[in-house]
């Protein structure tokens, strides 16, 4: 029991570690937090900085997602690692290092869900992609994967279904100001100029 809360924190710990607070930081010299819609998390890194830092952030949530995965699994085995997979995203979304302002946690929950279930993740980050390349709607394509997150998990492997669902209802809930948005067509699109 103690090594199973000493991997929830600690992957709690790692999902605290911002890509993007970093990045920008060092790069542009702001808190990425101050600037566009607030969000700490690549697609404002995008639109703000541009896509080298936006790549970085991007690789850098991904892999916190990976490796808390990882730590659960070898040293507490597979249910562990599921909570450890979310953990890290509640750490990503709500840091008590920077003041539990973070980013929106589709990035660490990838890293996560393809550590874990890595052939329906990747079903479901292809649909993410086409939706988000045909709409340039960066939060309609991550809400869709979302959705089916729990879904494609169900029919693939139901094991898993109850931490997919959580970490589904996690990014719908971080998304709820874009939700309204897409329902007022205000939400903003992306550009890949920059």
């Amino acid at each position: 029991m103690t090594a199973r809360i000493i991997l929830y924190v600690l992957s709690y710990f790692i999902g605290n570690i911002s890509s993007s607070i970093l990045i920008c930081r060092v790069v542009a010299g702001i808190d990425i937090r101050e600037h566009g819609s607030g969000n700490a998390g690549t697609t404002n890194v995008l639109r703000t900085v541009g896509k080298k830092a936006a790549a970085g952030t991007l690789i850098g949530d991904v892999l916190k997602g990976v490796i808390a995965v990882l730590l659960g699994r070898y040293f507490g085995g597979e249910d562990v690692a599921m909570y450890c997979g979310i953990l890290a995203v509640i750490g990503h979304i709500w840091p008590v290092m920077f003041k539990f302002r973070g980013g929106k946690g589709i990035a660490t929950g990838l890293g996560a869900m393809l550590a874990l279930l890595p052939g329906p993740t990747l079903i479901i980050l292809l649909v993410a992609v086409v939706v988000i390349a045909l709409t340039r709607y960066v939060s309609l394509g991550s809400l869709i994967g979302a959705i089916l997150l729990p879904v494609v998990t169900y029919f693939y492997n139901d094991a898993y279904l109850i931490p997919m669902l959580i970490m589904a209802c996690i990014a719908i809930y971080t998304h709820r100001s874009n939700i309204k948005k897409l329902i007022s067509g205000n939400e903003s699109k992306i550009s890949f100029n920059k």
